[in-house]
């Protein structure tokens, strides 16, 4: 008996087909087929997107979407709470791995909502990490995201630990990194909602695209930042950490903190600038000064 997915399926490409008829022999006319539905008005350009998301699923591994070992938040098995609590703030995160010696011994997973608990009172006191913890799931890096897909909707997991052939941690993988490959990047609260580059959040403290060029962050800030190699607010942070920071991570320059508030293996996207000093925008400055 087919299945509620296979059916849709089914009558998506039987819609295809009657349109611009014809059976695709292979993967890229069936793109084709699927652009030139698009162009007819059979399907938007939202759905042909997320169909092309779909097969790209079946071709993809986790180790193409995993986060890296060197850019995961996790917690230590014997941390205290007040070491913990910390950690679950600043990164906004979940769900966070929970190590014991080394990151390739993974003691569980800790849900940031189970934390709640510490609120009662007395709880913080007798604080035992293993009455909190779920079992950890572990895939290997050859694991396809379809499978993978299936496996967390089936079990009803939301993370899963990447291993590599000799068993060691080289990452993890989440639902929400198999699923904006078929619907794009999901935004949260954190996301910039305009196209501003830098935009007031409150006094002296300010929300900062990571793409936003050095000369437009220097006139809003009145500050000489400047680099070799880069070009970007971004590429200024990562410069000066030498790597890509993770989410939560704070730098302070020219007397200006950064911090990291939305950022992906690839890049940093958003960014809280606070200044010790005051800030007055170009848009607020008198003509003169402008």
């Amino acid at each position: 008996m087919a299945t509620k997915d296979t059916n849709t399926t089914g009558r998506w490409l039987r819609k295809i087909r009657q349109s611009v008829g014809g059976e695709p022999q292979d993967r890229e006319e069936l793109i084709e087929k699927l652009h030139e539905a698009n162009e007819r008005g059979l399907i938007d350009a939202e759905a042909t997107s997320m169909l092309e998301g779909v097969l790209d699923v079946a071709d993809l591994q986790v180790r193409d979407i995993m986060v890296p070992r060197a850019q995961m938040v996790f917690v230590r098995r014997n941390d205290p709470p007040s070491r913990i609590l910390p950690i679950v703030v600043e990164s906004g995160h979940s769900r966070f791995p929970v190590m014991d010696e080394d990151r390739d011994d993974i003691a569980g997973i800790l849900l940031a909502k189970d934390l709640l608990r510490l609120t009662a009172k007395g709880r913080a006191e007798r604080f035992d990490i293993r009455e909190y913890m779920r079992p950890a799931v572990f895939v290997p890096e050859s694991k396809r995201l379809n499978v993978l897909l299936k496996e967390f909707r089936r079990n009803r997991n939301h993370m899963a630990m990447v291993v590599d052939e000799y068993g060691g941690v080289s990452g993890l993988v989440t639902i929400e990194d198999v699923i904006e490959q078929i619907v794009g990047e999901i935004d949260d609260e954190f996301d910039v909602e305009d196209e501003q580059n830098i935009r007031k959040e409150a006094e002296r403290q300010f929300s900062v695209r990571g793409v936003t060029r050095l000369e437009e962050f220097n006139d809003y800030f009145g500050t000489q930042l400047s680099g070799e190699g880069f070009d970007t607010v971004a590429g200024l942070v990562m410069n000066r950490l030498g790597r890509l920071p993770r989410r939560g991570e704070t730098l302070a320059v020219d007397g200006l903190e950064f911090r990291v508030v939305r950022a992906d293996r690839r890049r940093i996207d958003t960014l809280r600038v606070v200044s010790a000093r005051d800030v007055v925008p170009p848009e607020e400055r008198p003509a003169a000064d402008a």
